[in-house]
């Protein structure tokens, strides 16, 4: 039973109202919004019980839904228009009307009125009052047999006039009352809709806003990758780079720290978005090529000379300047390398990140040893710095996770076995080609769901 309160006590004193409702919390809200209008109410917990009250104590109205265990109330209505000493008493029925047979229904047991739900107080108060101006006082001669045929079905109706003429009226007021509440609804939509439609203009202004922007930081982030070669005849690059969004937590980056020393280094922050891009940003201009009193990778002194960073401090300084914490819970993986032109000495330190790759001339793959904690997780962590020596035609590879991480249709991912067999068979081809064959294999590999993560590959050919 719902209905929305309203109403105050208008001199209903004497009253008396008897209220059939099976729902305790229903009828006690319904009982305790009549008492504060000022009628008299008592309460019968199904029809049956309604109808024992009612013989008691003859009410002067009746409140009775229909859905109740033991009599519905349509029986009761029935029972009471049935009974010599109750007829008079006007019935209202509370009706979803969901059927138009229930109209019928509503005449076939003699109801008085019925009020549809959900319904509003004053509404029902009006309807009693109305009833209650206009009693019924019809004689069974008076009564008419109506044969009455509705979807199909015959019915055969027996109704007094009166009662049919009220049945009518609130059948009509009901109409009128549910049109009303259409058209406050109508209204609430169509104040919605106009709401929605300017949100949604708001909304497409920021898209593209946010778009250009995207766009704007994509090129900027673009910016800070390589633009050219070393001016070397000892070692040569190739790079792909091949984010999966349009901001990538990708970095790479190769140049020269003086005219003896190569650096070199991938970088790959956790996650994806603006957060990891503006992170991957700010590690690669920290990374400097710059040589300065202020540059992390390689200092100048006052004699003229260069002092080469060392890759383990260069991972150790990182970590000291990116805590986790810091950086919205975001950290990065790192493999840093210095190449020595005059002694072929690699020099490297791994913060988490992929092993890289060593090709020696004429053999098989092998990855080079990597161990560490990636930047940002613990404070004052020592990374280890691992030496190799190179040689004329080996090949280095270093690439971010994207790589043996690739997934296919069935999500089973590209791996480490795989991504050595085929950087085996690329061995012969020009180190330019061999860095496309790989990255066209692998979004091969994932065409179907495209790559989930960024891209990242660096070769590096000794000559």
């Amino acid at each position: 039973m719902n209905f929305q309160a309203e109403s105050s006590n208008n001199g209903h004193a004497n009253v008396n109202v008897l209220i059939a409702e099976d729902n305790r919390l229903q009828a006690k809200i319904l009982e305790d919004r009549l008492t504060k209008a000022g009628y008299e109410v008592r309460v019968g917990r199904d029809g049956a019980e309604a109808l024992e009250l009612a013989k008691r104590q003859p009410p002067d109205i009746i409140v009775s839904d229909i859905e109740m265990p033991h009599m519905s109330g349509h029986e009761l209505c029935r029972a009471i228009k049935s009974d010599a000493a109750l007829r008079s008493v006007p019935l209202i029925l509370l009706s979803t009307l969901s059927e138009p047979e229930d109209i019928i229904k509503g005449l076939d047991c003699g109801a008085d009125n019925y009020v549809t739900k959900p319904y509003r107080l004053a509404y029902l108060i009006s309807r009693m009052e109305s009833l209650l101006r206009t009693p019924i006082e019809e004689r069974d001669d008076d009564l008419l047999e109506l044969d009455v045929t509705l979807a199909g079905t015959a019915y055969k109706v027996r109704s007094g006039r009166q009662q049919v003429l009220n049945l009518l009226v609130s059948t009509f007021e009901n109409a009128v009352e549910k049109n009303k509440e259409l058209l406050r609804y109508n209204e609430d939509l169509t104040i919605a809709k106009e709401q929605l439609d300017k949100w949604n203009k708001k909304l497409e202004s920021m898209n593209d806003r946010m778009t250009r922007d995207l766009d704007a930081a994509a090129k900027i982030q673009h910016s800070l990758l390589p633009s050219g070669v070393p001016e070397t005849k000892r070692v040569s690059f190739a790079w792909k780079y091949l984010p999966c969004d349009e901001l990538a937590g990708d970095f790479l980056n190769f140049f020269e720290l003086d005219e003896n020393h190569l650096a070199m280094f991938v970088v790959d922050v956790s996650g994806h978005g603006v957060a990891s891009s503006l992170l991957s940003v700010t590690v690669g201009r920290v990374l400097t090529p710059d040589v300065g009193a202020s540059s992390l990778l390689a200092q100048s002194g006052p004699d003229g000379t260069t002092r080469i960073t060392p890759p383990a401090e260069v991972a150790a300084e990182l970590n000291r300047r990116f805590p986790m914490e810091d950086q919205g819970h975001l950290y990065f993986t790192m493999v840093y390398a210095v190449l020595n032109l005059q002694t072929l000495e690699l020099r490297y330190a791994s913060a988490g990140h992929e092993p890289m790759v060593h090709i020696p001339k004429g053999q098989p793959p092998k990855m080079l040893p990597a161990e560490g904690f990636a930047i940002g997780w613990m404070e004052d962590v020592e990374y280890d710095e691992i030496t190799v020596q190179l040689a004329a035609g080996d090949r280095l590879y270093l690439y971010s996770d994207g790589i043996p991480e690739a997934l296919d249709e069935d999500l089973a991912e590209f791996d480490d076995t795989r991504m050595l067999e085929l950087m085996h068979r690329c061995a012969q081809e020009p180190l330019g080609t061999s860095v496309e064959t790989i990255c066209d294999v692998i979004k091969r590999w994932c065409r179907v769901n495209g790559p989930k993560d960024d891209i990242s590959l660096l070769g590096v050919q000794i000559h």
